[in-house]
């Protein structure tokens, strides 16, 4: 099936299919299809793990494609320069997951407070999603005090044409591959939250804080979804390339 000028190939892993179909990682998302932990399966193995015929998820991406209509000022992060995709990430996904987990661990106390009684999941819950958040702390901070800045200097190198800087960590493949195993735990964590809550669906006796919690939860795996797949598909990959472009030009 042809999607605007790409052809669906039930092969192709689900990351490229996320790097190359506008609005990919929307339908992912819809099926609940993992397109940035999970994202080195074919399609057919992805679509199997997550229960969803081939058939409706072609429908779905030719839907996204007639639908597609660039907005004006909108990112195109393979197009960015390593620097600006780090600053895009910073800004938009460090900061607002940072928010976000100081406020859903307040709000996640309120409601197993209020309804923790009749719904034990909750406590799951709130003991998951500490653990997510002690985990994507120190995650974070390496990022932003280590790798982003090696990354950026790595750039400035290749483009000045001078030596890599030092790299404590012997290659940008070392740290890289770290993240990326942190990265798998956090898909662990949010999978079991979004199981534990099913699907996120309020019971009949939740409150108002119990509909904004399952929201915002729900808003914040969409968005930890997104900022996992800009760093694993996109950033890593082309940062590994680039050390070895800086190292191949000092030979």
């Amino acid at each position: 099936m042809l999607l605007g000028s790409t052809l669906l190939d039930p092969t192709k892993t689900v990351r490229d299919l996320a790097l190359e179909i506008p609005n990919a990682t929307r339908v992912f998302e819809k099926m609940k299809i993992d397109y940035c932990c999970g994202g080195n399966k074919s399609l057919d193995d992805a679509c199997a793990i997550a229960g969803v015929e081939v058939e409706e998820l072609e429908r779905l991406f030719a839907e996204a494609a007639e639908s597609y209509a660039p907005q004006k000022g909108a990112l195109d992060f393979q197009q960015l320069t390593l620097t600006d995709l780090i600053g895009h990430i910073l800004a938009k996904h460090h900061v607002y997951t940072k928010s976000e987990m100081a406020r859903l661990q307040l709000l996640i106390a309120k409601v197993i407070a209020a309804h923790g009684e009749n719904h034990p999941e909750l406590g799951h819950i709130g003991e998951i999603f500490q653990r997510l958040c002690a985990d994507l702390t120190p995650h974070m901070f390496k990022e932003e005090n280590v790798l982003f800045p090696y990354i950026e200097e790595l750039e400035a190198s290749l483009l000045q044409n001078r030596p890599a800087p030092f790299a404590p960590f012997g290659t940008v493949s070392n740290p890289i591959r770290m993240m990326m195993m942190e990265h798998d735990t956090a898909g662990d964590l949010l999978r079991e939250l979004r199981s534990l809550s099913s699907d996120y669906a309020v019971p009949a006796d939740g409150c108002i804080s119990y509909t904004t919690l399952y929201q915002a939860l729900e808003v914040f795996e969409e968005d930890l979804h997104q900022h996992i797949h800009l760093e694993n598909n996109i950033l890593f990959p082309r940062a590994v390339e680039m050390e070895r472009k800086v190292q191949l030009a000092l030979v």
